[in-house]
């Protein structure tokens, strides 16, 4: 299978599993995904995923370009499926491990999740300039978001790589590990959050995803509407509560 999806308690790992072509996606990899990533968002016992690429070399390196001259019409390539809109609408929280490289929309996929790790070895990248295109799952938009306007311009532009040590300058991965620590840390990280009240997490990415589009004053209120909606759950009594009784909570979910 080209697209794998282990649960592990209340943390997935979806692993893009074509190593020997740089997990590079094709239209029934990108269905397959899309699939995978459904059922991180419908099954309650699920509260964080991991996005991660089989092998050593690759992250992703977005579409199989020997794929693509297989649409019938450039309307139809503009409709297909994006694998970057499947993960950008998972509700809940998704990490990406960036095992290698991570090139143009492997770059978007990546962007796409809520953080970021990165391995040592790990480059980033948005080479369609040099083939005669761009990329087209927001990955200008993404970039500006994560390093700035002119470090995206020398990314987009040029289309040449940068290395993991760069990317964490830049801010666009939280943090950069060698290359079999990665994995274990981005566990790590999912077990913590997994561990945070789940319509809470949930909320707190729905809330952050609206204050990059919103103006000022109504991300504001926006924000303080959702801690209302989180206020009234069980799990805030039961955090509330736990407070109270120096405990630790127990989350339901509810």
């Amino acid at each position: 299978m080209d697209v794998l999806i282990d649960v592990d308690g209340p943390v997935a790992v979806v692993t893009l599993n074509r190593p020997a072509k740089l997990n590079a996606i094709t239209p029934d990899m990108a269905a397959a995904l899309r699939a995978c990533l459904s059922r991180v968002d419908a099954d309650p016992a699920i509260r964080v995923a991991v996005l991660t690429g089989a092998g050593e070399r690759s992250f992703c390196v977005g579409s199989d370009i020997r794929e693509l001259d297989e649409y019938a019409t450039p309307w139809e390539f503009r409709n297909r499926g994006d694998y970057g809109d499947a993960v950008r609408a998972v509700r809940k929280p998704i990490i990406a491990a960036i095992n290698g490289y991570a090139y143009g929309g492997g770059l978007e996929l990546a962007m796409a999740c809520d953080i970021r790790l990165a391995a040592d070895t790990a480059t980033f990248a948005a080479p369609e300039i040099k083939l005669g295109w761009i990329g087209g799952s927001g990955q200008s938009a993404l970039l500006a978001h994560c390093v700035g306007p002119g470090n995206a311009a020398t990314m987009l532009l040029t289309g040449e790589p940068i290395n993991a040590a760069r990317a964490l300058a830049w801010r666009l991965v939280t943090d950069v590990f060698p290359q079999d620590k990665l994995l274990p840390a981005a566990l790590e990280l999912a077990g913590t959050i997994a561990k945070r009240p789940p319509i809470a997490a949930q909320t707190a990415k729905a809330n952050l995803k609206a204050a990059y589009s919103m103006p000022l004053e109504q991300a504001i209120q926006y924000e303080r509407d959702l801690q209302t909606v989180c206020f009234a759950t069980q799990d805030a009594a039961e955090g509330r509560a736990a407070f109270a009784e120096r405990r630790e909570p127990v989350f339901e979910g509810r």
